[in-house]
């Protein structure tokens, strides 16, 4: 941790051994010609070339009819109430239970008055697609449907409520590996609740509604393969 009056900085020492306080910054990794490219979503997404991953760096911003009017503020409570804090923990703690999510790499919370502004660097995950860009092109086969099953399983065997579970948020790479992202706002859970079952029908509801962008590569049935790996999966657990 690297703390200030007004800023708290987290960060892993085996992935970035910079000075964290530029960590955030994006300009730093232009002048350094470490930026590799970025993406559009609320803000920009860059990505950024660490000594031997490729990391990318957001910007929390606010969604919804408040995002256009309060842009990137939060209310402070707690330094580890942060959200920037909360997604660091909480990759941390899947990582650690061995489930494919980015490594967090560095997190910040800027505190001004009553509310604070946030940031995290994480692991971008390589040569990796969503499965809507994967499904607009192939069917998946049943293995792979079974693995997504499993990864999802051992996400919840770890007690980590996935809140926007939808298949955006869930990649393939190049070698067939099953990755979960996107953590903002979700959190831990007692095991046992309904909130995994929440999260399955989330995940379903995800694939119907995007299913008119790939009506021939997806059915119902791929549906029950997943199923199938996320039973076998807590049968083992």
């Amino acid at each position: 941790m690297h703390p200030s009056a007004n800023q708290q900085i987290w960060y892993d020492e085996n992935l970035f051994s910079g000075d964290p306080l530029q960590a955030f910054d994006p300009s730093y990794w232009q002048q350094q010609q470490k930026v590799t490219g970025s993406a559009q979503g609320r803000g920009t997404t860059w990505f950024v070339e660490l000594a031997n991953i490729e990391g990318a760096l957001r910007h929390y911003r606010r969604g919804g009819l408040f995002g256009k009017v309060v842009k990137d503020q939060y209310w402070f409570h707690s330094w580890e109430q942060t959200r920037s804090y909360q997604e660091f923990i909480l990759l941390q703690k899947l990582s650690q239970a061995n489930v494919n999510v980015p490594r967090p790499i560095a997190a910040r919370a800027v505190k001004n008055g009553p509310f604070y502004r946030a940031d995290l660097l994480s692991e971008k995950v390589p040569n990796a697609k969503d499965l809507v860009d994967l499904l607009c092109s192939q069917p998946l086969n049943r293995e792979i449907y079974q693995k997504i099953g499993q990864m999802v399983r051992r996400m919840h065997n770890a007690g980590v409520n996935h809140t926007d579970l939808n298949i955006h948020n869930i990649l393939l790479d190049e070698n067939e590996k099953v990755w979960i992202i996107d953590f903002d706002k979700c959190g831990f859970a007692s095991l046992g609740g309904e909130w995994a079952e929440q999260n399955l029908a989330r995940l379903k509801r995800s694939f119907l509604k995007e299913q008119p962008k790939f009506p021939t590569h997806w059915s119902l049935e791929c549906w029950q393969w997943l199923l199938e790996g996320y039973q076998q999966s807590k049968e083992n657990s």
